[in-house]
């Protein structure tokens, strides 16, 4: 089955979206994770969760347009993934509800602060570790029955050396984007800033060992069948991933530049994504040797092609708005945390 023009665009474009959120609610989560470790006293809890409190939702939203995008386009691989991976999916959601709680009522009800602390910390690790999980799993390959649909055990099922090595790379890359993001907003000179600056160069080592460890893994245990009219593409985005990810560890250790630590940071984020896409063209999950169903693929998981028409149109009028949204946004919150705003 030929793959066409709008089939290719919404896979690629599905990544992408994946990618963004990788990027911007990556930071957030990095800084719920890393905030009981990094931040010692009141005053330092504050300015993390003042770090993020004016995007965090903006960035959220990447994630439920990823989602949406994927339902629309390719609907049979939408079916298969969110109902497989139901209690995960129960699971990063409840996470990321209850961090939406924390910060939003830590400054209101300080009584409960040891509370909300906790549901900062907790409500951004299980987003920031079952993704990873979930992702290992449409890359090495999930049993389906005949109609597509997820045939393993729920939950523990979808636990494998292989998928859990995925989730501690993606929790590896949130905590490094998190520790750059808040060396980059934390007042300086002071004690977090330079704390979390520290952690900088330790955390992207971490991230570039398990993504060695990712890619060894994937090449010689689990195999998948790539495209190899894509093999150079690949080759050039696994350069682009290692080769942002030591740059920015040389930016971690001369503490020359944090804007530019954060900006390579964010740079291996999304090519880590993109080489994922470039692995898996054009399977968008990929059937294990057990399954009696085939790989759901961008030809026979997709809409139709007139629906895909439709939604690159609105996406084009959409997507800029979405975009000026940001660049407004951040451009007003930007510099770093100003202590005597602490109490907003």
């Amino acid at each position: 089955m030929e793959i066409t023009f709008f089939q290719a665009l919404w896979f690629l474009l599905i990544f992408v979206l994946i990618g963004g959120y990788f990027i911007l609610d990556g930071f957030d989560l990095g800084v719920g994770v890393l905030s009981p470790f990094v931040a010692k006293n009141d005053e330092e809890r504050a300015i993390a969760r003042m770090s993020i409190g004016p995007v965090w939702d903006g960035n959220e939203v990447w994630l439920l347009t990823a989602g949406g995008a994927l339902f629309a386009a390719f609907p049979a691989a939408y079916a298969t993934t969110f109902s497989g991976f139901y209690l995960a999916v129960m699971l990063v959601l409840f996470g990321l509800i209850i961090r939406a709680v924390s910060l939003e009522f830590s400054a209101a009800d300080p009584s409960w602060g040891k509370l909300w602390n906790a549901f900062f910390f907790v409500g951004s690790l299980l987003p920031a570790l079952l993704l990873g999980v979930a992702v290992g799993n449409i890359y090495a390959g999930i049993p389906m029955d005949a109609a597509g649909n997820y045939s393993g055990v729920p939950l523990l099922g979808l636990i494998t050396p292989f998928t859990l090595l995925c989730g501690l790379l993606g929790l590896a890359m949130f905590l490094a984007q998190g520790a750059t993001w808040l060396a980059l907003k934390a007042p300086k000179p002071s004690d977090l800033q330079a704390r979390v600056a520290g952690l900088r160069l330790p955390l992207q080592v971490a991230a570039l060992l398990l993504f060695v460890a990712v890619s060894v893994a994937g090449h010689f245990f689990v195999q998948p069948a790539m495209d190899p009219a894509l093999g150079i593409v690949r080759w050039i985005v696994a350069a682009l991933t290692v080769g942002t990810l030591v740059a920015s560890l040389v930016f971690a250790v001369k503490n020359s530049s944090d804007a530019g630590a954060f900006l390579l940071q964010s740079a291996s984020a999304f090519f880590l994504v993109m080489l994922l896409a470039a692995s898996m063209f054009p399977n968008l999950v990929v059937a294990s040797a057990d399954s009696v169903g085939p790989s759901l693929t961008a030809m026979n998981a997709a809409s139709g092609d007139y629906t895909l028409m439709w939604m690159t149109v609105i996406t084009c009028v959409g997507l800029p708005l979405v975009l000026a949204y940001h660049v407004i946004v951040y451009r007003t919150y930007r510099g770093r945390v100003d202590t005597a705003a602490l109490h907003y």
